[in-house]
């Protein structure tokens, strides 16, 4: 079957007479295409970006969420520029919270209102870049346990464009092969009609920071290209990337010798990342549906008490009418996936004989003992002393009440 190339070989095709790297590799190559190894990098995701109106039905309206990991750095580049970090998050409407816990899911549209926010306060072009230099593999969460045990460089990058949607739903990589050459392009999904300048360059800038560490230190690429108009600063962004940058490009993207894919990752441990990815995957397939993204919230904001379809709704960037409009999509209900997770962690949390029931209460979002009492009776038919104490209580409650 005769196959289209992909998006951004169509997008370079456009860049020979810029010259450079991507001139001279273009006017000699009749238009590139993935290889079989490479095809799980477009087709199914980088086809949103081709039709976004197609892809918000099929994804039923669902907000893209990144894990707040990415803002771990945000109060330290924040206060480096003279902002005031909690601030500028309650400007963005992003939870407080964000900054402490590293898997808050959280919307991406507010962290790019908080990121351009940012950078207009600040007056800083490169505050993204600011991000990203502080950030890199350390924030990407499980994605970073599967690329790090990678046995090559090349082996890496392939296990981050798969995995990357974890960390960040709306943000896709295409890795190209070209003779000696290889293309690495940033696809992020949401814009009018790209994503904000912020946002492109603490991702590909996040990119070019992996890409560094698993050099370890040191590494510089061909070219970057990026489709933003010239910044103020460009040595910053010349120092940042160790290479020559090109602005108003037609692609966002990192230019790399395909020598470089072939290094061997010395501290790699390839079982190890085959066990991650098995775990993860069985983690994706549960969460990317809408009831799957809420119960994931709600067992995120259960300790913190004040759990409720509004703060939800915040997370997701929607309101509670939107929320209780998927859920029924899904054939479930807000109250049913409170339930549900309350459930799930009070089995896990009662396993621990140092825990108390009032600190367990608090834990899956009751104000008191008494009310945790009540819930249990009403779900379980025991109260929590009979089922400690009847074997056959725990099994029902296990198999038969849930």
């Amino acid at each position: 079957m005769k196959m289209n190339p992909p998006i951004s070989v169509r997008c370079c095709a456009n860049l020979a007479p810029f010259g450079g790297q991507f001139g001279a590799y273009l006017s000699r190559t009749q238009g590139g295409h993935l290889t079989d190894r490479d095809s799980y990098f477009t087709f199914r995701d980088i086809r949103r970006g081709e039709a976004p109106r197609a892809n918000r039905a099929n994804r039923g309206g669902m907000t893209d969420l990144i894990r707040s990991a990415c803002l771990t750095h945000y109060p330290e580049v924040a206060r480096s520029v003279g902002l005031d970090p909690q601030a500028m998050l309650r400007k963005a409407r992003l939870p407080i919270a964000c900054l402490s816990h590293q898997n808050m899911r959280i919307a991406v549209t507010g962290v790019r209102r908080l990121l351009e926010a940012s950078a207009l306060a600040a007056g800083v072009d490169e505050f993204g870049l600011r991000m990203a230099e502080r950030g890199g593999l350390s924030n990407l969460g499980p994605v970073a346990l599967i690329i790090r045990d990678q046995p090559t460089v090349g082996s890496a990058l392939d296990a981050l464009s798969r995995y990357i949607h974890i960390h960040h739903e709306g943000m896709r990589l295409a890795i190209e092969p070209h003779g000696d050459t290889v293309i690495v392009t940033l696809f992020l999904r949401g814009g009018r009609p790209r994503a904000p300048r912020q946002s492109i360059e603490m991702a590909i800038g996040t990119v070019y920071s992996v890409i560094n560490s698993l050099f370890g230190g040191g590494w510089r690429p061909l070219e970057v290209h990026l489709m933003n108009p010239p910044p103020r600063n460009r040595a910053y962004y010349r120092k940042f990337f160790n290479c020559d940058v090109a602005f108003n490009s037609e692609i966002d993207a990192i230019l790399l010798p395909a020598r470089d894919l072939e290094r061997t990752i010395p501290t790699a441990h390839p079982l190890i990342a085959r066990y991650v990815e098995s775990r993860v995957d069985e983690f994706d397939a549960q969460h990317n549906s809408w009831d799957g993204k809420v119960a994931q919230l709600v067992r995120m904001l259960l300790p913190g008490g004040g759990c409720s379809i509004d703060r939800v709704a915040r997370h997701l960037a929607c309101n509670r009418r939107t929320v209780h409009r998927r859920l029924a999509d899904c054939g479930t209900t807000f109250s049913e996936v409170l339930d549900a997770q309350r459930a799930d962690l009070f089995m896990h949390l009662i396993k621990d004989p140092s825990r108390s029931l009032a600190e367990i209460s608090v834990m899956i979002g009751f104000s008191a003992q008494s009310a945790m009492s009540r819930w249990f009776r009403g779900r379980f038919g025991c109260s929590i002393s009979e089922w400690r104490n009847d074997p056959r209580e725990r099994v029902l409650a296990a198999v038969g009440r849930w």
